[in-house]
């Protein structure tokens, strides 16, 4: 009980709420280094994906470099990095956008491989031509999958982006680092409890993202598939 009241009178102290190292100022560093890691992932992954997908074409080597890339640890990355290019925020980027492909690129090219073969035949049969069907009936379709890929993504970036203040960078992660360095539990855990609460809004920003993207019979489809 003690934590607790010393965690709740951390978050009720109006210094917490204001400056350079407030809470606001914090969580927007947080958010944009996640945005940001997003964003230039999903611009890499997605579109090779599709590539693949459609045209099976790389499918087997995007997949296996994917997968491998996933077994590399995030803050390993992130200090090779470092060594290479210096400090700042190029390398926390960097790091998280290796974290983030793999997920996206696999999700989506299984998402367009995974159309029936049958739904390609009848829109063919319509007269579309191989863009034609991959835009107006494979991503369509595979939609709901890539939004899985990206909000698991996602998630994993916004709990990772702490590891920006390893590297003199702000975010969420400062409270981590510098409770850690001042051996102040408290801050610590506001800043864990902070992580946390941005990745369960994550999560619920993301499943809004797929009720509005995703048309309700493959929303149906998709939640029995998983």
């Amino acid at each position: 009980m003690d934590i607790l009241n010393e965690l709740v009178a951390w978050f009720s102290d109006p210094a917490q709420w204001s400056g350079s190292a407030g809470i606001p100022a914090r969580l927007g560093e947080h958010v944009y280094y996640s945005l940001l890691g997003l964003l230039i992932s999903t611009a890499i992954a997605v579109p090779i994906g599709l590539f693949t997908g459609h045209t099976g074409v790389g499918g087997f080597l995007t997949a296996s470099l994917a997968n491998f890339a996933r077994a590399l640890p995030t803050i390993g990355v992130l200090f090779l990095i470092v060594l290479a290019a210096g400090i700042g925020l190029v390398p926390v980027i960097a790091a998280l956008v290796a974290l983030a492909v793999p997920p996206i690129l696999v999700n989506t090219h299984e998402g367009v491989r995974g159309v029936e073969p049958r739904l390609r035949d009848a829109a063919l049969g319509m007269g579309m031509r191989g863009r034609e069907v991959l835009f107006k009936l494979e991503l369509p379709v595979a939609t709901p999958l890539i939004l899985i890929g990206m909000r698991t993504a996602a998630v994993q970036v916004v709990a990772t982006a702490t590891i920006a203040a390893y590297v003199g960078v702000g975010g969420l992660g400062r409270y981590i680092v510098d409770g850690q360095a001042r051996q102040d539990l408290t801050m610590m855990l506001g800043g864990s409890v902070l992580v946390v609460a941005l990745a369960v809004v994550t999560t619920l920003l993301f499943a809004g993202l797929r009720r509005f993207l995703v048309a309700p019979g493959l929303r149906a489809e998709s939640a029995v598939a998983r």
